[in-house]
């Protein structure tokens, strides 16, 4: 008799789960595929009821949720998404975009005890202080791991603030049991995502990471770039034309100024502007032809500077007088002074 070949039975819960994502996954804009590698089961469910309102996260298989994309009519090959389909995964879908997904992830953490073969993520400090741990055979541990100590009572004091791991460091049973024992669970945990899909768009998990600050500064320089060339073209915009106007005001004052331009508009500007450059004028030559009588109010003096400083700023004040002041100037400034 020829062999008969029987299919394979599909569980009844595997069915319903792969429905279950696919509606979810059809009737929602993200979805971000998290590593659950080292991430205990305790957190994740803190992590459902925190974000029971806002998205749906499942533990799943990576073959499953293959499967479950397919139905919802993504193909997880030609988008690039099979790849990120492997190990200890969960899915979160939602309504919010993956960044924002991301952002409140990153603002949950949480902290749990470091394990023998744990790599150190950052620096571990054993802080100085009463200990509570009775003298005993944990002087010897506290000696191994090159922690200073001193016995105060009936009770173990570290002598100061000491590192006792660095970034990249392996954790040693000693080092795992002495943490908790000292209740301080140093190993911060979130969860890691491999990936999101989001609108058709595929984004590894590092590029959700948004650098605020330096999204907020390219937005000020775009800002600042578009009022510069909005005012070099008078775009007609209300907050652009409120700048070209005040502007053009100031060059017009200031043409009126020079071409001595009189009008009731201008007439005080004028007269401000010529009062100023004959102070000017009258405190370069008041020491230089002291027959004329001139006084002028002298500023007061800032703080002395450094000699090599004072000699640099003299030389530099005096280049400014002979290439600012010509005879022509000092006799046009003495005739506006004294109406000869």
């Amino acid at each position: 008799m020829p062999a008969v070949t029987r299919e394979k039975r599909v569980p009844e819960w595997k069915v319903k789960l792969v429905e279950e994502l696919a509606n979810e996954i059809k009737n929602h804009r993200s979805i971000l595929i998290a590593d659950l590698t080292g991430f205990p089961t305790s957190k994740l469910q803190e992590l459902r009821k925190k974000f029971s309102n806002k998205a749906f996260i499942k533990v799943v298989k990576p073959k499953l949720l293959a499967i479950a994309l397919s139905k919802a009519g993504i193909d997880a090959e030609s988008t690039g998404l099979a790849q990120y389909l492997t190990g200890q995964i969960a899915v979160i879908i939602s309504d919010l975009n993956a960044f924002e997904i991301n952002m409140l992830l990153d603002k949950y953490k949480s902290y749990t005890y470091y394990k023998p073969g744990d790599i150190a993520v950052s620096e571990i400090v054993i802080p100085e202080g009463d200990t509570g741990i009775p003298p005993g055979p944990m002087l010897s541990v506290f000696g191994r791991l090159k922690i200073p100590t001193k016995v105060v009572g009936n009770s173990i004091q570290v002598a100061k603030d000491t590192v006792v791991a660095k970034p990249g460091d392996t954790i040693s049973a000693e080092l795992a049991s002495l943490l908790q024992k000292l209740d301080l669970p140093l190993k911060e945990v979130r969860l890691k995502i491999k990936v999101a899909y989001d609108g058709g768009v595929v984004i590894p998990g590092e590029k959700l990471v948004l650098n605020i600050d330096e999204y907020v500064g390219m937005i000020k320089a775009a800002v600042s770039d578009y009022l510069k060339i909005g005012i070099e073209i008078a775009l007609p915009e209300p907050e652009i034309l409120r700048i070209v106007l005040a502007k053009a005001h100031m060059q017009a004052l200031s043409l009126a100024a020079e071409t001595a331009f009189v009008t009731p508009e201008t007439v005080e500007y004028i007269v401000r502007v010529a009062h100023s450059r004959a102070m000017a004028l009258a405190a370069a030559i008041a020491d230089k032809v002291p027959e004329l009588g001139l006084q002028v109010q002298v500023a007061p003096q800032p703080a002395k500077q450094p000699a090599a400083e004072e000699k640099k700023e003299e030389k530099k004040e005096e280049e400014k007088k002979e290439e600012t002041i010509s005879e022509d100037q000092l006799a046009e400034g003495l005739g506006a002074l004294f109406g000869m």
